[in-house]
């Protein structure tokens, strides 16, 4: 009987132990970061996203809070409505807010 709750404390030790040791994520090297940090400057000076031109998944991507639903209201409105004449304009697809607006309204142009 005091071999098997021994055997029932050692094994319960060592799984507590290998848990940290699995989920701890493995470390990375300087070298490996540095291209990261190339990428993340190149893609904040990316271009604006053209309201008149952009495809849904475009939108998706690019504009912050904007999923699939609305990309497709976006486009949809555009195709319905004509081009949009100003970037306010995205205030009458349904889904798109003033704080959503304001939270892209530096990513957005209209040509």
């Amino acid at each position: 009987m005091r071999t098997g709750y021994f055997y029932s404390l050692v094994f319960a030790l060592l799984t507590s132990l290998s848990i940290p040791a699995n989920a701890a994520p493995a470390a990375k090297s300087e070298a490996s970061k540095a291209p990261v940090a190339m990428e993340a400057s190149a893609g904040a000076q990316s271009a604006k996203v053209d309201l008149n031109k952009a495809d849904a998944p475009t939108l998706q991507r690019e504009l912050s809070g904007v999923g699939e639903a609305k990309a497709l209201a976006i486009v949809a409105y555009r195709e319905s409505n004509g081009p949009f004449a100003s970037v306010d304009e995205l205030l009458e697809v349904k889904g798109i807010g003033k704080a959503l607006l304001d939270k892209n309204r530096e990513k957005l142009q209209v040509n």
